[in-house]
């Protein structure tokens, strides 16, 4: 079959997604290749901050992640940021030239009494010329529609993995309920940010599940956050087999075939990748990464590593539609990529 797919497709089949799978390493880097030229700028990856407005004692049971109240990961807990504190990080985050904003908070779903504070929050960042983006749990068909109204651009839900392995990760929401929180978020007229986790311990046919579920939404994500599974100490996942990078690669090529409009972000995980391994995703596609010290609660590549990385790679972070300011995060961010290309080694060859 042709995989270079030049329309939406949301009809793939598993037999078919496989194939893509099967293929020889270099065939299916070079066709996903081919499909993000034809609708994205190859050599340009757009750039956004997360920050944890409100951290840890989630009543979820996600294996994976240390914010659940079920585990015991030494995790600081933190009541819901002032609003103020967050617009201040907001805006430290423009001038280190970020274009998109993400605030994530540990709940099953937000709280009414939280929900003011959460829009003031949406619409004091939008009115810095930054995209919005918000994590908050489940959403109901009101407080989408509010968020909404604030001026929120993107809401992340993540469906994490295939139907078929999601219960032996998570038993205290189900994959419904995800499905209709994207679908709230999506009546609402909001974007969707929704992605999965790879390496906790699933097969490829849950990869497979994942990927094919995502791409046959009646909508697929503007944005597709693929995470690498950081094990994290006092989860259950802590012991679980290390992932093989190539199959990580794999599956970001995949995602791009898939959804080929969509921004594929290269998300949690990149700590523990190589230069060399972050290449090799932006060459399979993905164009999209968080930048800052610290991802939520997990560590997150320096930023001057992320500017010489760039500058090594000739990449330039993407223009946001909602920058309204006269020098552009993307134009600073240039700027420092160039300022700082010899402050630090790219590597240091005595380790």
């Amino acid at each position: 079959m042709s995989a270079t797919q030049t329309n939406v497709r949301h009809n793939w089949s598993k037999t078919e997604v496989q194939a893509l799978f099967d293929l020889p390493f270099n065939d299916l880097m070079f066709q996903a290749q081919v499909v993000h030229r034809e609708h994205f700028n190859p050599n340009e990856v757009q750039v956004s901050t997360l920050l944890s407005i409100k951290t840890g004692s989630c009543p979820e049971d996600c294996k994976y992640c240390p914010q659940s109240a079920h585990y015991n990961t030494g995790l600081e807990k933190q009541r819901l940021m002032e609003v103020e504190a967050v617009l201040n990080k907001a805006a430290e985050a423009k001038a280190k030239g970020s274009s998109r904003f993400c605030m994530g908070a540990a709940w099953k779903n937000p709280n009414k009494r939280d929900m003011p504070y959460v829009l003031d929050m949406v619409k004091g960042v939008r009115a810095m010329g930054l995209e919005t983006c918000m994590t908050l749990g489940m959403l109901d068909e009101d407080q989408a529609g509010q968020l909404a109204e604030a001026g929120l651009d993107y809401y992340n839900h993540n469906l994490d993995t295939s139907p078929e392995f999601y219960e032996k990760i998570i038993t205290t929401r189900t994959y419904g309920d995800r499905l209709d929180t994207l679908q709230n978020v999506r009546d609402s007229g909001m974007k969707i940010c929704s992605g999965g986790i790879i390496g906790m311990g699933e097969t490829q046919t849950d990869r497979i599940g994942l990927l094919t579920q995502l791409a046959n939404l009646p909508v697929q994500p503007e944005s597709v956050p693929l995470n690498m599974l950081i094990k994290v100490k006092g989860t259950p996942m802590e012991n679980v087999e290390d992932l093989d990078h190539i199959d990580f690669v794999r599956c970001i090529a995949v995602a791009r075939i898939l959804m080929p409009k969509s921004h594929v972000r290269l998300s949690a995980g990149r700590e523990g990748m190589s230069d060399e391994m972050q290449a090799m995703c932006f060459m399979a596609g993905a164009n999209s990464i968080f930048y800052g010290e610290c991802l939520l609660t997990t560590p997150n590549p320096e930023t001057h590593k992320d500017m010489q990385l760039f500058k090594r790679l000739g990449l330039k972070p993407e223009q946001s539609i909602v920058a309204n300011d006269d020098d552009g995060q993307a134009d600073q961010l240039s700027k420092q990529i160039q300022k700082n290309d010899t402050q630090q080694p790219f590597f240091d060859a005595t380790v």
